[in-house]
């Protein structure tokens, strides 16, 4: 596993937390970085699986 699919999956986490403080105490901000960073995550994430899915293939 890549280290980008992890770090992808830390950052979604991250970013749901920042994302559900912000909604509850009303800081649009905070909820947008949240949001940012559950993307960046999502991101991340799909590049890593891109890594391995590559990965997978050399080593056939």
């Amino acid at each position: 596993m890549s280290t980008n699919r992890v770090e992808g999956a830390m950052d979604k986490a991250a970013g749901s937390v920042k994302q559900a403080v912000g909604k509850m105490t009303d800081n649009e901000r905070l909820e947008a970085e949240g949001a940012a960073q559950k993307a960046k995550g999502d991101i991340q994430n799909k590049v890593g699986k891109a890594q391995d899915k590559i990965g997978d293939a050399i080593k056939r």
